[in-house]
């Protein structure tokens, strides 16, 4: 392509533009689940961060994890780790009942992944069973668009 082709590379932000954010994991997140997720704890954070007038939140790679659990082992580049699924949604969208989240209380300073990891699998398995026993219309309409088939 010769220099008069060539598109124009715009900056990717407007001179002068200056921001600030804070970067915290997701599993940092409070969870009475044993791990951080994307439920109500996350939406409380960025509304923490609006009132601190943080513009971004750098939430690292949020892929599922591989050796070590550590989110820069990622098992792909491409899947979303499903531990990051909050239970209280599942609730919300009735694929759980609050008595199937029912937990031992976390240590707070670290993450026991050798139980959190079959507790959410278990959670996420009797989510999909009641999801794929009788599907409420607009959760079945949203899967089916999320995976194309509409």
């Amino acid at each position: 392509m010769t220099g008069a082709n060539r598109p124009k590379r715009l900056p990717p932000f407007p001179r002068g533009y200056r921001a600030s954010g804070i970067l915290l994991h997701v599993t940092s997140l409070p969870s009475r689940y044993g791990l951080g997720d994307l439920g109500p704890a996350a939406l409380h954070w960025l509304v923490l961060l609006h009132e601190a007038r943080q513009s971004w939140w750098q939430a690292l790679p949020l892929g599922p994890t591989g050796y070590g659990n550590s989110p820069y082992q990622s098992v792909s580049s491409f899947a979303g780790n499903g531990l990051l699924i909050s239970p209280d949604w599942l609730v919300e969208d009735g694929l759980l009942r609050v008595e199937d989240c029912v937990t031992q209380a976390s240590s707070g300073s670290a993450v026991d992944y050798g139980a959190v990891i079959p507790y959410k699998h278990r959670l996420l398995e009797k989510a999909w069973r009641n999801f794929s026993a009788a599907p409420r219309a607009e959760l079945k309409a949203a899967f089916e668009q999320f995976c194309g088939i509409m």
